[in-house]
């Protein structure tokens, strides 16, 4: 049994709404899952069911109301400062607009740098590893004094990606990264996505609300419904 990377135990999720915040509007409630590293744990769900939150939930950009998220037998909200930037490199989220999460303003190769810049790496040694990286997820060197506006929309999520390999992660949380591409795009990323996991033993968190994609890619998978996560047989 390949070990445990990331655990999701009881996560409910709760927003105020109303006049004054009033009222309470339950989101997720009850869910529990566990995913281990080099697998593919799909999760599906309807427009509006809870799978973009339960996303950042388990990336840690925002917290569960209720339950825990352990990433290697550890207790997110335990973490220490050390500990929590270790977690925030090694599990990584691929959104699902592309151009939405690169800088329209900066180049390609200004943005990898900056990536690099917040581990400490000096610029001169970040540039082979930004090649190499780009290399692995089939661009080339001549995208790097492009902008964002100027590549396609499965070139720039190749970037996305690129630009998430740099902090060497185990982890990849994956909000519907193929739904802003086209059939071609789409598939050649998919493709990406399975070589890239078996070349570097990655785990994936594969969220889609289309049936075909998930079987594609999962190696399991847990349907949203009625705010709470039911595994598939």
């Amino acid at each position: 049994m390949l070990p445990v990377s990331l655990t999701a135990k009881n996560i409910g999720k709760s927003f105020r709404t109303g006049r004054r915040g009033r009222e309470t509007c339950v989101v997720l409630q009850g869910v529990s899952f566990s995913i281990h590293q080099g697998e593919t744990f799909g999760i599906m769900g309807g427009s509006g069911s809870g799978k973009s939150t339960l996303a950042r939930i388990l990336a840690g950009i925002e917290p569960a109301s209720f339950g825990r998220i352990k990433y290697r037998d550890r207790d997110l909200r335990t973490l220490d400062g050390a500990e929590r930037r270790r977690f925030r490199r090694r599990v990584q989220m691929v959104f699902q607009n592309p151009e939405g999460s690169l800088n329209p303003r900066k180049t390609i190769e200004r943005s990898l740098h900056e990536v690099l810049r917040l581990t400490g790496m000096p610029k001169d040694k970040g540039t082979d590893l930004i090649l190499d990286k780009l290399e692995n997820v089939g661009l080339s060197s001549e995208v790097l004094d492009r902008f964002p506006s100027q590549l396609s929309g499965g070139q720039n999520q190749r970037v996305a990606l690129a630009r998430v390999l740099l902090l060497e992660p185990e982890f990849l949380i994956l909000d519907e990264p193929t739904s802003a591409l086209d059939i071609s795009a789409r598939a050649q990323l998919l493709q990406l996505l399975k070589s890239l996991q078996q070349t570097q033993n990655l785990g994936y968190a594969f969220i889609s609300h289309e049936p075909e994609i998930i079987r594609f890619m999962a190696h399991r998978v847990g349907l949203i419904q009625d705010r709470t996560l039911k595994i598939q047989p």
